[in-house]
């Protein structure tokens, strides 16, 4: 008996195929790319109100975006499966937690998180920290990632000045200030007629460049 998972598998190949959807037979990784932008978020809000009933129904609208990813992709390379996507899945998360599956004895979460930084990038063989961070992402989780990735090096890329200056006025940060000061600097910047998204991703690429110079890369 097939599952549903196995039955969406089946009514995206029939969408796909002569004689199913047009409008599903155009479609292509990069046409979709936005509606599975759309839904990732959709299910975040879904998330963040602790509304269950709407997260599944978003849920299934995210695996219909990887299913119907996979299916693209297996038009060009017959191996792209759902099942291959899974199994890579599985192979990575037993390899990553040895401490569950192997003899690796762990004792504390930061021991946990060194172990998994290892065989990450073992992995990935990364020549850069800045590998795996994509560029696209939202500018501030963008500049957390990078300043996170960068402190590996020892090294303060930012403005300490303004670092200073700012602590030297705030004194004390606590979460609300921190917000204020996000909000304040987007008032700012419309102020001037700038998109603070655009202008920090502006930074952030520059800040990027500048971790791949200490890197000597």
């Amino acid at each position: 008996m097939s599952t549903p998972v196995d039955q969406l598998v089946q009514v995206l190949d029939q969408l796909r195929s002569p004689g199913g959807c047009p409008w599903d037979a155009q479609q292509t990784h990069e046409s979709l790319a936005r509606y599975l932008l759309e839904e990732t978020y959709e299910a975040l809000e879904a998330m963040d109100q602790g509304d269950l009933v709407s997260l599944r129904e978003e849920l299934g609208d995210l695996l219909l975006q990887v299913v119907f990813h996979a299916r693209i992709a297996q038009e060009i390379e017959p191996d792209f499966s759902l099942d291959a996507i899974a199994q890579g899945v599985v192979d990575k998360l037993v390899r990553r937690h040895p401490h569950v599956f192997s003899d690796l004895v762990v004792t504390t979460n930061e021991e946990l998180e060194a172990n998994w930084a290892k065989i990450k990038e073992t992995e990935k063989q990364r020549e850069s920290v800045t590998d795996g961070v994509p560029s696209a992402m939202p500018a501030l989780q963008l500049a957390t990632q990078l300043i996170y990735r960068s402190r590996k090096l020892d090294a303060d890329l930012g403005n300490p000045e303004m670092k200073e200056a700012l602590r030297n006025i705030i004194g004390e940060v606590s979460q609300e200030q921190v917000a204020a000061l996000l909000v304040a600097t987007v008032e700012l910047a419309r102020e001037q007629d700038l998109d603070a998204e655009s202008v920090l991703r502006a930074e952030m690429m520059r800040y990027r460049k500048r971790i791949r110079q200490v890197e000597g890369l």
